[in-house]
Formats: structure tokens, C-alpha cells, sequence
């Protein structure tokens, strides 16, 4: 009895320890199987060891130094992939979890919150789908924070989220989730931030603001929610961050906003809003971003707003706002200013621009009435990056200060009626990026002191009255891409040395008085006919004139003067000897010449054959390589020249690697190269692009590494990178072959009446969207979208070609990639020409909505008239305002396309060219709009409509 009451008391105090020992095991045992059913690419998870005993010195975990257990699993941007499993539910005194920023795909289970101690909880940025189950949030009373942000969600958000009353940050931005707002969002006392930007609600927004008391954040942009604001959307009082924008909400803003006195960040931006800008919004003075773009807005602006003396950033662009610029916009102390596209007028005194006005770095004054002189003050902004006066009535003179300010990175006071000359103080503007200066009464020569200007791309000077010749100083521009000189009065012979502009990709003279002969080499040597048409003295091949040949004038020996001396004279013997010893001299000068010329072309053929036959046999043959891709060294020196085919087959070219080099295989030219066609030995064609930029790519490995991502590209609608060819001054990539031509040659060189129905340019839409939502889920940004990159198989498929090249050319800037790869100025998105601006998906967004644009229009981005400069979206924009839809659509339909359809196609297609890139919708969303849009084919008509 003694023994056994002495084991029974041992077994009570080993019983904790043992229980540990059991739990511990089960943390090592749920992190080993949730490993397993994942893919790790960087063996990032390399420390996690089934053969130990405690997990808490492995890599992302973390536990609590009571228990021993596991309180925190955090592998955020480890690249992990796969579907994640059960194993988690054994870890269960975990309190955060985050698995954002991996690839992990498939659909959320109900079982992953079935964590009691769960508090936090973060899988943004990764590939789930499908909708999530009412039943997820079922044991989530303890969870403070939820993050599903940046995925692939669809459906409605569970009515259940209400449950999670501890619940201070929900986040479930950038999906796809519909329906309306659950009403359970406003019982959740503890909520602090509430982030469903970018999906596809509907409906409108729910009263309730005095019980969520707590809340500072509220973000719902760009869904699809209706209706007006509710009246007690000042009850949120703490709130500081309020983003209604890119919906379509209507109405007049409600009083009760003035009492968010906390408020720090307003955008209302890109709604159906009307009325007047309201004055109490003066009284919000911890404003420090205010939005009301892309309204209905009308009058004037308001007084009261300078009394919002924190405001940084204030926007009233695209409302029908008028009346005068109040001077005390720069006064205010604003970073930046845009009233764009507004009908306000009169003349702009400044303000005092040397109080406030220091700080203002953007302001945008565009396509209003504005006249008068261009305002001297706007020189004394010293801060000032970014200048845009265009589409207004200004005159006058250009302020010397204005045009030498030494911060300014973009200036436009384009399309106005400004006259004299341009200021000799340009030469001060060194940050001076783009240039802007067409379509005004511009008279004198262009100065010399532009070639100061060492951060110069973009010149537009063109329909001015501008006289005398282009300074040679211009070619010491070295980073110029675009300029435009047409439609003045210039004159004499063109610098030689402009041919030395390596960026150059644009050089428009047309219409000028220019004369002798074009610059050669580079650029100079493609250059478009029309781009120097109408200059009457121009001359060279490109015009169809031959050049005078300037001959030297003929030496001409007095024969009455002697060797000794110029009047000497000579007899008619010595003139006899003169003359014999004169003509063998030039007999064997001849003779002599005739033999080198021969013998080195006789060399040139035997190097040129020599080398075609080692060219050709280094892509004869192609041993495998261990990593399953094919390769042909035939040195053994891989990194002389390889040839690596992603499917394997016979690699070999059938006509030898000189059909790259043949001009009867040329398809055509871009920004980055020539493209061919050829047959590989199994008589499939291919496309295969030479890079004429070697001194930009990057490194061989470098190089190999993002062709070979791009290589596992597979998308329906992408054309397929088949190989790629490396030598260190040759760089060769191979695609599919597309038999169909470019979209560019469908709709504006195609001879038949109508080259598409309204379905297939419908079908053509769909596809390049959801070619690009997948590039951008694989971190990919196209930025060469435009219509000659989109091409057209035999059966009808759109199939987007050109992308991912700007990863290969780490060197570019986003001003050559704006001109070399955004060739096309239609397609550009307007933050290229600010470089404090980044560059994101947005980008391919605003090229998509120009596409979108020019599909249903027919008509090319820019259209250059004899007048005039029509940009495609402006000019959509305005007949849409006024009711003529049926009139933007392709003639050669014939009227055979649904309205229903046509009109919010159109709209999609504006939202995406937006001058705001946060206004742009995101690609997923772009494609979820348009399935939701009743699709041509299966309507019952169709045969009407085609």
C-alpha cells in the first residue's frame, strides 16, 4: 500500500512534464506535416527536422518562453507554393499566423480558424480562390486581425463575419467578392480598420456609424456600391482615413462629415457625386488629403478651404468647377494641386508663390479656360517638379523664371495662344525631363542653351512659328527619345551629329523649310518618310532628291611655269615628261588600289563564309542539359554561345542560323530589335527576335535566370517563349509562330468592310485581360501594350506577344522604356513622365483601357490631323458626356452590336485610361467586370448582331 501511494504521488508531479513533452511533440508533428504538403523552392524550411524534439529554433517559428509551445508561425515572402493543409490544427496554442506574399492556391477550409488562441491571421498576397465558407469564421471570438487581402476570393463575404466580436483589422482587398455589405461589419464593436477596396460589392452602404466607435480606417474603393452616403457617416468620430473612391455614388456629401474633425485623409473621388463642393469642408482642419476628382461637382471652390492648413495633397480634377484659381491655392502650403479638366477661367495672379508655394511640387491646371499671361510667380516655386498648363487660352510670354527653374522635371503649356520667344534660361532647367511646348504662336530660334538641359527626353515644339536652324547643341541631349520640330518655319542642314542620339526613337521635322542631306546611322537610318515630309530642300533616298555633289575645284598647272617656282616656265619637252611621268604615276596608283580592293573583298567573303558555316554548326546539335532543357556549346564553353529550346525537340534551325541575318525572313522592327521567321528541322515555324541592345542586357546568368521564368509562362492567350540563344553580342529569343498578323493590321490596314464582329472584338478584350491578370500574379509588368503586340492565331485567339522584356534590361530607366517599349505615345501611361512616381500594374491598365478604346472606335490612340492632334480616349470621353455613342463605334459594324453591351465596355475602357493610376482598376477586377457583362455569344441574337 506504502509503494503504491509513493508511485501514485511521483505520477502527479511528472504529469505536467509529460503533458508538455506530448504537446511539444504535437507542434513538431503539425509543422512536419504542413511541410510536407507544400513546396519549398529556396529551402527556406531547411531547419525544420522531424528528428527533433522542439521546433522553436526553426526557421519562422517562434514560442512562448513559459509553455515551450508554438505561439507564432510567420514565413511571409518564402515563396512557398501548394495547398495548405491540416497539419496546422495541431498547433494549438498558435496565436499569429502569417503566410502572406507566398503562391499558396486552392480554397480556404472551413478548419484553418479552428484555432481558439488565434489572434492573428495574414494569407494576402497569394493564389486562393473560390469563396469563403460561412463556417470559417465559426471559432474566430479570439481573433484581433484578418488579412485575405490581394487573392483570388469569390462570392459574398459570410454573414458570420460578425461572430469575430474581438475583431480590430479585417483586410479583404483586391479579390473578387460581390453581394452586398453584410451587416454584421457594423457589430463589430472592436473594429479599428476595414479594408474591401477593389472587389465587386454592390448595394449601398449601411447605416450604423455611431457603433463602430472605434474605427479609424474605413477603405471600400473601387467596387460598385450605389446610392448615397449615409447621413451618419460622421458618427465614426475617431475615424482618420475615409476612401469611398472609383464607385458610383450619388448625391450630394452629407453634413454629418464635418464633424470627423480627426479626419486626415478624405478621397471621394471618381463617384457620380453633384452638387457644390461644400464649404463646411473647412472645418475638417486636420485634412491633410482631400479627393474629389472625376465628379459632378460644379461651382466654384470654396474660400473656407484655406483655413485646412494641414492639407498636403488636394484634388478637383474632372468635376465642372468654375469660376477663378483662388490665389490662396498657393499660399496654402499644398505638395500637390490638380483642377484638370474643370471649365474654371479667368486670369491666375499667383498668389504670393515665395509664402506657401515653396512646397507645391505637382500641380496640374490643364483643359480649362484659363487666359492671361502665364504668371511670373509660378518661377518663384521652387519646389516645383511638375507643371501643366495645357488646353487653355494662356498668352503672352513664357517667364524666364518659370522655364529655369532648376527642379522642374516636367513642364507642358502645350495647346495655348503663348507667343515671343523661348527663354535662353532653359539652360538653367538641368532636372528638365520632358518639354512640352506645341501648339502656340512661338516665334526666334530654338536657343542653344537647350543642349544644357542633360536630363532632356521628350521636346515637343511642334505647330509653333518658330524660324532658324536646330543648335548643334541639341545633340549633346544624350538622353533624348522624342522630338517633335513639325509645322514651324526652321531651316538650313540638320547637326550630322544628332546621329549619335542612341536613344532616339522618335524625330518629327515635317513641315519645315529644312534642307541637304539627313543625318546616317541609328536612328537616322529607319526613320518614317512622313516624319520629314514637306521640307522642299531635304535630300537623300528618304525623299526621293538626290543631293548636289560639290565637286573640289580641278588643279590647273599654267604650262608656261617652271617646277621652281609659280611663274617659272617649262618647254614643251619638259611638259612631255611631265605629262608621262604624270600618267605612270596614276597608272600604278591605279593599278595598285585595284589589287587591295580585290584582295580585301576576297578576305571579306572567305570571314564572312567561315563564319556563317561555325554559326550555323554551333545550332546544329543539341545534347541535353541536366536541368531538362536542351542546349547547344559546341566548345564546351557555355558561356561563348548557347542554344536552349523549353520543349525539347529537334533545335536545330533547317535553313542554318543565317535565316536570322536574311532580310527575306524580316517580319518587321520594334523599339529592341528585328523580328524573323524560320523552321526548326521539324518544320515547325518560329518567330525568333534579335535584342539590337547587347549593351544593356544583363549579365549571362542574369539574363538566363528571367528568360527561363519567362519561358514557364503558359497562358492561353500569351504568346509562348519556346528558347532563347546567348552569345555575349547576341542575344536571339524564339516564340511561337502566329499565323493570324497583329491586331494593329486587323483594325486599321484590313481591306474588308469589317474586319471584326462586335463578338469576336468582345472575345479579343476578354483574352488580353486575362493574359495580363495572369502576368501581374506573376509579379510581371507587360509595359510594351499596344496593338501591334497583339496578334491573332488562325483560329480566332488573341495571343499577347512582347512582354516581360524591360526585365532583361536592367539599365533602363522608365523614360527609355516609355519611348523604347511604350513606342506608341497612346498607349503611355502619363505617370512615365514623372520620376517620382512608381511604376506598377497600373501602367498595363491605362495601355489595356487605350486598347479597349481603339478595338470598339476603330481608330487609332493619337490621330494626327493637319490641324489638330485627337487623342483617342479625350475624344471618346467627350461623346460619351454627350450622348453619341452609337457614333464612337467601328462604321464598318454596320450598327450590328448590343448598346448594353457597348456602353459599359466603353466606360470599363475610360475608368482604365484614368490619370490617376489608384483610380485604375486592378486586371482581376477588369476581367470580373467584363464576364459580368452579358457575353455576345450566348445571347439568343447572336447572328443579328454578326
Amino acid at each position: 500500500m506504502r509503494s503504491f501511494l509513493y508511485f501514485l504521488g511521483l505520477f502527479h508531479l511528472l504529469w505536467p512534464l509529460l503533458a508538455e513533452t506530448a504537446a511539444l511533440n504535437d507542434d513538431v508533428l503539425g509543422l512536419i506535416v504542413f511541410k510536407a504538403d507544400i513546396v519549398d523552392p529556396f529551402s527556406k524550411l531547411a531547419s525544420w527536422n522531424e528528428d527533433e524534439d522542439d521546433p522553436c529554433t526553426w526557421t519562422g517559428v517562434k514560442c512562448s518562453p513559459r509553455s515551450n509551445r508554438v505561439t507564432e508561425l510567420s514565413l511571409a515572402g518564402f515563396s512557398l507554393s501548394g495547398r495548405i493543409g491540416r497539419g496546422l490544427l495541431q498547433l494549438d496554442a498558435l496565436q499569429t499566423l502569417d503566410l502572406s506574399r507566398n503562391n499558396f492556391s486552392g480554397s480556404l477550409r472551413p478548419g484553418l480558424l479552428q484555432l481558439a488562441s488565434l489572434r492573428a491571421f495574414d494569407l494576402s498576397d497569394n493564389n486562393l480562390s473560390g469563396m469563403i465558407a460561412d463556417e470559417f469564421f465559426d471559432q474566430c471570438r479570439s481573433l484581433r486581425s484578418l488579412s485575405l487581402a490581394n487573392n483570388a476570393l469569390s462570392g459574398e463575404i459570410p454573414r458570420s463575419i460578425g461572430s469575430c466580436s474581438a475583431l480590430a483589422a479585417l483586410n479583404l482587398s483586391s479579390n473578387r467578392l460581390s453581394g452586398s455589405l453584410p451587416r454584421g461589419l457594423w457589430s463589430l464593436f472592436a473594429l479599428r480598420t476595414l479594408d474591401l477596396s477593389n472587389n465587386a460589392l454592390v448595394g449601398e452602404i449601411p447605416k450604423g456609424g455611431s457603433r463602430l466607435y472605434n474605427l479609424r480606417s474605413i477603405r471600400l474603393r473601387g467596387n460598385r456600391l450605389t446610392g448615397r452616403l449615409p447621413d451618419d457617416l460622421g458618427d465614426f468620430l475617431l475615424l482618420r482615413h475615409l476612401d469611398f473612391s472609383a464607385n458610383l455614388l450619388t448625391g450630394d456629401l452629407p453634413q454629418s462629415i464635418r464633424k470627423l474633425s480627426l479626419c486626415r485623409h478624405l478621397s471621394l473621388g471618381s463617384n457620380l457625386f453633384a452638387g457644390e463642393v461644400p464649404p463646411w469642408i473647412g472645418e475638417m482642419k486636420n485634412l491633410e488629403f482631400l479627393d474629389l476628382s472625376s465628379n459632378r461637382f460644379s461651382g466654384r471652390i470654396p474660400e473656407s478651404i484655406r483655413a485646412c492648413r494641414s492639407l498636403k495633397d488636394l484634388d478637383l480634377s474632372g468635376n465642372s468647377l468654375s469660376g477663378n484659381l483662388p490665389p490662396w491655392i498657393f499660399e496654402l502650403g499644398l505638395r500637390r494641386f490638380s483642377a484638370s479638366g474643370n471649365r474654371m477661367s479667368g486670369f491666375i495672379s499667383g498668389g504670393d508663390a515665395t509664402a506657401g508655394g515653396r512646397t507645391l511640387s505637382y500641380m496640374d491646371l490643364s483643359g480649362n479656360g484659363f487666359s492671361g499671361g502665364v504668371p511670373p510667380a509660378l518661377g518663384g516655386l521652387l519646389g516645383l517638379r511638375f507643371l501643366n498648363l495645357s488646353r487653355n487660352s494662356f498668352s503672352g510670354s513664357i517667364p524666364p523664371a518659370l522655364l529655369g527653374l532648376e527642379t522642374i522635371e516636367v513642364l507642358d503649356i502645350g495647346m495655348n495662344m503663348i507667343n515671343g520667344s523661348i527663354p535662353v534660361e532653359i539652360g538653367k532647367a538641368v532636372s528638365l525631363n520632358v518639354l512640352s511646348l506645341e501648339k502656340n504662336s512661338l516665334a526666334g530660334e530654338i536657343p542653344a542653351q537647350i543642349g544644357n538641359c542633360s536630363s532632356l527626353k521628350t521636346l515637343m515644339l511642334s505647330q509653333n512659328n518658330l524660324t532658324g536652324s536646330v543648335p548643334s547643341t541639341i545633340a549633346n541631349l544624350t538622353h533624348l527619345e522624342i522630338v517633335d520640330l513639325s509645322f514651324n518655319r526652321l531651316s538650313g542642314n540638320l547637326p550630322k551629329q544628332l546621329s549619335n542620339l542612341a536613344h532616339l526613337t522618335s524625330f518629327n521635322i515635317s513641315h519645315n523649310l529644312f534642307s541637304g542631306d539627313l543625318p546616317t546611322g541609328n536612328f537616322f537610318d529607319t526613320i518614317s518618310p512622313s516624319s520629314i515630309s514637306n521640307n522642299p530642300e531635304l535630300c537623300g533616298s528618304l525623299v526621293n532628291r538626290s543631293c548636289r555633289t560639290v565637286l573640289p575645284k580641278p588643279i590647273v598647272l599654267n604650262p608656261n611655269s617652271s617646277s621652281s617656282s609659280p611663274n617659272a616656265t617649262l618647254s614643251s619637252g619638259d611638259i612631255r615628261h611631265k605629262k608621262i611621268i604624270l600618267s605612270i604615276s596614276a597608272l600604278i596608283a591605279i593599278g595598285a588600289a585595284t589589287l587591295i580592293a580585290i584582295g580585301v573583298i576576297t578576305i571579306t567573303i572567305l570571314n564572312m563564309r567561315v563564319q556563317a558555316a561555325s554559326h550555323a554548326s554551333r545550332l546544329a546539335a543539341a545534347p541535353a542539359l541536366s536541368d531538362g532543357y536542351y542546349s547547344n556549346s559546341p566548345t564546351g564553353d557555355v558561356a561563348s554561345n548557347k542554344l536552349v529550346m523549353f520543349s525539347g525537340g529537334d533545335t536545330a534551325f533547317s535553313v542554318g542560323a543565317h535565316a536570322v541575318l536574311n532580310k527575306d525572313c524580316e517580319l518587321g522592327r520594334g523599339g529592341f530589335g528585328t523580328v524573323y521567321k524560320t523552321n526548326l528541322q521539324d518544320g515547325r515555324p518560329v518567330v525568333i527576335k534579335k535584342l539590337t541592345v547587347s549593351s544593356l542586357v544583363k549579365s549571362q546568368a542574369d539574363f538566363e535566370r528571367d528568360v527561363k521564368k519567362l519561358g514557364k509562362l503558359r497562358h492561353p492567350n500569351l504568346v509562348t517563349l519556346e528558347g532563347y540563344y546567348w552569345t555575349q553580342s547576341l542575344q536571339l529569343l524564339i516564340y511561337e509562330y502566329v499565323s493570324g498578323g497583329n491586331l494593329c493590321k486587323h483594325l486599321h490596314e484590313c481591306s474588308s468592310s469589317s474586319p471584326f464582329t462586335w463578338r469576336e472584338r468582345f472575345h479579343i478584350i476578354l483574352g488580353i485581360a486575362r493574359s495580363l491578370t495572369y502576368l501581374h500574379r506573376q509579379n510581371i509588368i507587360h509595359y510594351n501594350l499596344k496593338a501591334s503586340n497583339i496578334l491573332i492565331d488562325g483560329s480566332g485567339e488573341v495571343k499577347v506577344g512582347d512582354y516581360g522584356l524591360a526585365k532583361l534590361l536592367p539599365m533602363l530607366d522608365r523614360y527609355v522604356l516609355s519611348s523604347k517599349i511604350q513606342s506608341a505615345l497612346g498607349y503611355m501611361a502619363p505617370e512615365f513622365a514623372c520620376q517620382t512616381v512608381k511604376i506598377t500594374e497600373k501602367c498595363d491598365v491605362y495601355g489595356f483601357g487605350v486598347l479597349v478604346l481603339e478595338i470598339i472606335t476603330g481608330r487609332r490612340p493619337v490621330e494626327y490631323m493637319e490641324d489638330d492632334v485627337v487623342v483617342l480616349s479625350d475624344a471618346v470621353r467627350i461623346a460619351l458626356e454627350a450622348g453619341i455613342v452609337d457614333e464612337l463605334v467601328d462604321g464598318r459594324l454596320g450598327g450590328k452590336f448590343p448598346m448594353e453591351e457597348v456602353v459599359p465596355v466603353i466606360k470599363l475602357g475610360l475608368v482604365c485610361t484614368s490619370q490617376v493610376p489608384s483610380n485604375r482598376p486592378i486586371m482581376s477586377e477588369v476581367v470580373h467586370i467584363l464576364e459580368m457583362i452579358t457575353c455576345p455569344q450566348e445571347r439568343p441574337d447572336e447572328e443579328e448582331l454578326t
